[in-house]
């Protein structure tokens, strides 16, 4: 029917019509915020019927979007469900004296461990990873253990932990401070295995980007 207003679609063509408006409403639902950095994953059942979702519940939803970053910097938590921004600034003051000791007495640049803890946890002692991370620094069970942690959940254990490991990368990959943050969120080894660079991993070359553009900006405020 030419010119007319309405058009009949077939079962298929339906399907597919259904498909397209389901993903553009996906794509303008995370366009419309500010700082969110997330992927979109299809899956289809076995009776054919398609899901799309930016939090996939099993390994069969397969990627088929990956958004860009909309914030100034890049952002990245390992508490996804925590507002970095707005939480941070009382609990801050909470743990300040504290950061700063512990910082002082392990000779690490003490704006460096708040920019490990803003990122990781935003200040929240209580924040728990999905990969089972714990605390202010975020500190996985092995670590703990390594640096003589034996309740991550105690933030004054918790920091003091994280900072001895930020200390020893820190010397480990001497000058290099890009690489001792990023092997403080993948590891040393995983540092290692990429001849000395920063793992191409998105998460970690994001979480390396966040904590220097934090720490740098602590530098110029003072």
């Amino acid at each position: 029917m030419q010119g007319g207003a309405c058009r009949q679609f077939s079962g298929s063509n339906l399907i597919e019509v259904t498909r397209k408006m389901r993903i553009a409403i996906i794509l303008l639902t995370l366009l419309v915020s500010e700082s969110v950095l997330a992927d979109i994953y299809k899956f289809v059942d076995s009776d054919g019927r398609v899901y799309y979702t930016d939090e996939p519940r099993h390994s069969l939803y397969k990627r088929i979007i990956q958004t860009k970053i909309q914030s100034s910097y890049p952002r990245y938590s390992k508490y996804n469900a925590l507002n970095v921004h707005s939480y941070s600034g009382g609990n801050k003051k909470k743990y300040l004296d504290l950061i700063n000791e512990v910082a002082y007495r392990h000779q690490v640049d003490a704006k460096l461990v708040h920019a490990v803890i803003q990122t990781e946890s935003a200040y929240n002692s209580n924040a728990v990873s999905s990969a089972g991370a714990v605390g202010l620094m975020q500190l996985m069970p092995d670590t703990a253990r390594r640096f003589g942690v034996t309740n991550r959940n105690d933030p004054d254990q918790n920091v003091e932990g994280g900072t001895r490991y930020l200390r020893h990368l820190i010397d480990m990959f001497n000058p290099n401070l890009d690489l001792a943050v990023a092997a403080y969120n993948a590891g040393e080894n995983a540092v290692i295995k990429y001849n000395n660079s920063i793992p191409p991993y998105p998460e970690t070359q994001n979480y390396v980007k966040q904590v220097l553009a934090l720490y740098n900006k602590q530098k110029f405020q003072y």
